[in-house]
């Protein structure tokens, strides 16, 4: 009888201590974890999250010690973030403490690498718990579902490639000079000065451009007295010699049957002229003069200061003075060059004819790309060191999708010469490759060229740096720039962008719908998911599985577009 009352006792003492160590742990419920944000967000192709969890009081065993990792589960697999190791108040190690009366509250940073197949996913928290050396088991806990991922959209491959620019302008203004030296307080011209070279092969080229088709030519004479000397003489003396020269070179137009009128005119005293011969000459003590010309601004004040530096005057008088007392003839002429017309004809019939700035433009004057690459093609067989014409063709091969041989000929641009063009280029490439870094370096060594503010848009956005790519974008209207304007929730913004793109897609269309998603705009999304799936049918499958669009799931009018 005492055995058969002692065996029971003994069995409800186990259960009782077997009930008691599984309490000590016991499963933490959902109500004291909180994952931030939810549902989970793609940023700069990572996932991040912060996790808040409560201990309650009595929880956590004083010689508990728990590792808690959160891991990322979807169709293909799964990924683990940061483990966080927690112990009790009577483990002795170097882990965070949590008292046992009071709970505590912990905070859990991981981030996990963007898949797409994380777009349908699950987050959960799993529990590694040991007893002093026994192991206790707690359940995985779902703390969040899925992953927007509308930052993925950034698409480098979209964005304007930069080009190498021709130089060509139609009209080119060039200004010849000549002059004609007179002695000291005298205006008349000497035959030593007429018949010199300089004054006859300017004659020359005057003659030569008035002759020809495309060339127009315009002259001036512009008489000078040197500043010393009184005012009242200098500007007497300086029209004097305006007067005898422009008459001499009315009588020279007439003689070679040069109609041209001469806009003529004189400066009394040429302070100007002075400081420039002063400014490059090797005198002595020139430094002194020059700021003589800075203090002074009455011109008896500089003359007087000028000749008390006793040292440099007479240098001056030597070697300065007689190159103002002058008549300077002045041939402004302009170059007109080929019409479009002309240009795009040559391009096509005989590219030959043009040379490098003419051949580049020509490509500019066509928006049809099979034309434009066949002619930056022949310009590259013509100029092959010119790297600008490897560059334009390998934009060419970007904009039609063909980024390996685009690759291969900014590489051949940058071997003739290393460049900003093609430096960013390659750095548009290395973001469809997923390598940041070396865009980074890439990209940011273009300061010089027009299309980095795109580039760099794009850059940020890949960052998860948005207000700045959206500040990098400026004005630009292409789905990258409204993509930037959506995550930083300007939605009036992003639907002017959009619907300002020149060449609209599907993923315009897209965005559009995720806008009026999240505008609450239910005809807004069905209507533009509608045309996006039109032109891309893959999008049916991605708006079912996109959280952005996850308050319609019940619209039977959004599940018979993604079904």
């Amino acid at each position: 009888m005492r055995r058969k009352i002692y065996l029971p006792f003994l069995a409800l003492a186990a259960i009782f201590v077997l009930a008691s160590c599984s309490g000590k742990l016991k499963p933490l419920s959902e109500q004291y974890i909180k994952a931030d944000p939810q549902p989970l967000e793609a940023v700069g192709g990572q996932v991040p999250v912060t996790i808040s969890i409560t201990y309650p009081g009595k929880w956590f065993n004083k010689n508990a010690v728990v590792t808690v990792t959160p891991v990322l589960r979807y169709a293909t697999g799964e990924t683990w973030g940061t483990a966080y190791t927690y112990q009790g108040e009577k483990v002795k190690a170097n882990n965070q403490s949590v008292p046992y009366s009071a709970g505590g509250n912990v905070t859990l940073k991981s981030s996990f690498k963007y898949k797409p197949e994380m777009k349908k996913s699950e987050l959960y928290l799993t529990f590694d718990a040991k007893i002093k050396n026994k192991t206790v088991k707690l359940p995985d806990i779902k703390i969040a579902d899925g992953v927007v991922a509308t930052s993925a959209l950034a698409d480098a491959a979209t964005a304007t490639p930069a080009i190498g620019p021709d130089k060509f302008q139609r009209i080119i203004k060039e200004a010849y000079d000549a002059n004609i030296l007179f002695l000291i307080q005298q205006a008349e011209l000497r035959s030593k000065e007429l018949n010199k070279a300089e004054v006859n092969d300017w004659k020359d080229l005057v003659q030569n451009a008035n002759e020809a088709p495309n060339q127009n030519v315009s002259i001036e004479v512009s008489a000078y007295a040197s500043p010393d000397g009184g005012l009242k003489l200098n500007d007497a003396l300086a029209e004097k010699r305006e007067a005898n020269t422009s008459k001499y070179l009315e009588k020279e137009l007439k003689k070679r049957k040069i109609d041209l009128s001469v806009d003529a005119h004189y400066t009394a005293q040429d302070w100007e002229g002075f400081q420039q011969l002063v400014s490059k000459s090797s005198l002595q003590d020139k430094d002194l003069v020059l700021r003589v010309l800075s203090m002074y601004k009455d011109p008896e004040e500089r003359e007087r200061e000028i000749k008390n530096i006793s040292t440099v005057f007479k240098s001056l008088a030597d070697e300065i003075l007689p190159q103002l007392r002058r008549s300077r003839l002045i041939a402004n002429i302009e170059i007109i060059g080929k019409s479009d017309e002309e240009i795009s004809q040559l391009a096509q019939s005989n590219p030959g004819a043009l040379n490098i700035e003419e051949l580049l433009y020509a490509a500019t004057l066509t928006q049809n790309a099979t034309d434009k690459e066949v002619i930056y093609n022949k310009a590259s067989q013509l100029f092959p060191n010119d790297f600008r014409t490897w560059n334009n063709v390998g934009t060419q091969r970007f904009a039609a999708g063909d980024l390996a041989k685009a690759e291969e000929l900014f590489n051949k641009a940058n071997s003739v010469k290393n460049n900003s063009e093609s430096n960013l280029n390659l750095g548009l490439i290395s973001l469809t490759k997923g390598d940041i870094t070396k865009a980074q370096q890439l990209i940011g060594g273009a300061s010089d060229v027009p299309e980095l503010g795109e580039a760099l848009g794009i850059l940020y956005l890949e960052q998860g740096e948005y207000a700045k790519a959206v500040s990098s974008f400026g004005a630009t209207k292409s789905n990258n720039a409204a993509l930037a304007q959506i995550l930083t929730k300007d939605y009036s913004k992003a639907s002017q962008t959009l619907n300002a793109v020149s060449k609209p897609d599907a993923i315009t269309d897209y965005l559009k719908a995720v806008v009026a998603a999240r505008t609450n705009d239910t005809t807004g999304v069905i209507n533009n998911l509608k045309a996006a799936i039109a032109k891309k049918s893959s999008l049916a499958k991605e708006a079912g599985l996109d959280l952005e669009f996850a308050k319609y799931a019940t619209n039977s009018s959004f599940t018979s577009l993604v079904k």
